[in-house]
């Protein structure tokens, strides 16, 4: 006789338990819903896992604003760091004491006849099946590396390393390092390693960037009085296409400042277009270095007009600013390097993720396996996403913006859900 797994029936299943998980379960346990929310690790494990030794945060600490639970630090300007971070999320489950199953691993989700949805996962209790009404998906759109399918075809003396494997300089092998990607992760890692001395080439991508400062305040402070984190993505130029944009590379180190990939240059780091191919040691790019230093540049000076012009507009005080003006420029654009005459032994893939849903077997993913949604409700009634960059908004990735998704898609279920009072959620406060 085979052996089923005892099966589970409650209202909703939030799978995730990030700061996206524990956004929406805060809002279900203020309404009284029956919930349990399913992370395959620890809460939040991903911001002590995957982020380096010297990380920042690129926004604001005063953006770091959960249901029911803000930022109060006395550095609203600042940038936490990772530990900081940490620190700072470690502490969110305590205040509202979550349904949540930790070390338990969501492997298949399938529809459930006539309506709903069944989830088997595996954890330390063993595999087990769960029954719910609603489910959340909130695991995030970051889950396997982007790495070139001919990485393998390079020299396995060098060590290739995916960014959300990389902790510091000291632990990489002595020799110069390769970065390959200039988003957010590629540029800040890169600025990691010179910063340490280390000599860093980059390939670049097409990645904008943003002034950390202008006209007297963080630039991400102007753009939200501006209301850009508050547009609705279907609002923006291109519509949903704004999804694929990468995000502007900037730092918090240090208390905050601008990535000038110029300057790094004119202090001798190597800077290169968009890697094309490698093998053994040899590699090529498309000369495309002096284009994406310009169009990264464009893009910077753009937002400062446009802070420019909502200063003037608004009629507030601020200092005068003034345009970027290129402190160095390539004499050409390099298309091939020689890993081992540059004594590179370290490779460093920053070029991006792309999601996994596999275990998801409901038919709400495009071809690329993206979950297709209208901020965050999919064509599956009762299937939900959350936590993904540009769900609704440009915040939405953000920490600014995840308490605003998660109140909508806990309003979508609670709309039908079964609502059970608990002495609990009486108290919640918004």
């Amino acid at each position: 006789m085979s052996h089923h797994p005892p099966s589970h029936v409650l209202p909703v299943a939030v799978v995730g338990g990030g700061q996206a998980g524990l956004s929406v379960s805060w809002h279900l346990k203020r309404s009284g819903v029956e919930h349990v929310v399913l992370e395959a690790v620890t809460a939040a494990h991903e911001w002590a896992d995957t982020r380096w030794d010297n990380f920042t945060l690129v926004t604001p600490n005063w953006h770091c604003r959960l249901p029911g639970y803000v930022y109060d630090g006395d550095d609203p300007d600042g940038f936490m760091t990772r530990d900081e971070v940490v620190d700072w999320l470690g502490g969110y489950a305590a205040t509202f004491d979550p349904p949540l199953l930790e070390h338990t691993r969501v492997t298949r989700l399938t529809e459930r006849a006539g309506g709903g949805f069944v989830l088997t996962t595996d954890g330390a209790r063993g595999p087990e099946t769960w029954e719910a009404d609603h489910v959340v998906l909130a695991t995030g759109g970051y889950h396997v590396p982007i790495v070139p399918p001919w990485a393998p075809a390079l020299d396995p003396a060098i060590t290739q390393l995916e960014s959300a494997a990389y902790r510091n300089p000291e632990e990489l092998a002595d020799g110069a390092v390769l970065v390959v990607g200039s988003g957010q992760s590629g540029a800040q890692i890169a600025e990691d390693l010179h910063l340490a001395g280390r000599t860093v080439h980059l390939a670049l991508g097409d990645a904008p960037r943003v002034a950390r400062s202008y006209r007297g305040r963080d630039s991400m402070t102007w753009l939200s009085d501006m209301g850009l984190y508050d547009t609705p993505v279907a609002q923006y130029p291109g519509g949903a296409t704004a999804r694929e944009k990468t995000n502007h590379y900037v730092t918090g180190r240090d208390g905050g400042r601008d990535i000038d990939l110029r300057q790094f240059a004119a202090e001798g780091m190597r800077l290169y277009g968009m890697l094309d191919h490698g093998r053994g040691t040899d590699l090529t790019f498309l000369p495309t270095l002096t284009e994406a230093l310009d169009h990264a540049d464009a893009v910077y000076n753009s937002i400062c007009r446009d802070i420019d012009r909502h200063i003037a507009a608004s009629g507030v005080v601020a200092p005068p600013g003034s345009p970027y003006e290129p402190t160095w420029v390539p004499q050409a654009d390099p298309v091939s390097l020689d890993l081992a005459a540059e004594q590179v032994t370290t490779v460093i893939w920053a070029i991006g993720y792309r999601a996994d849903y596999r275990f998801a077997q409901v038919g709400v993913f495009d071809g690329t396996g993206r979950p297709m949604h209208t901020r965050g409700v999919t064509s599956a009634p009762g299937l939900y996403v959350l936590g993904l960059p540009w769900l609704h908004t440009w915040g939405s990735g953000r920490f600014l913006g995840i308490a605003r998704d998660a109140e909508h898609v806990a309003g979508c279920i609670t709309g039908s859900a079964h609502q059970r009072p608990s002495p609990e959620s009486a108290g919640a406060t918004g």
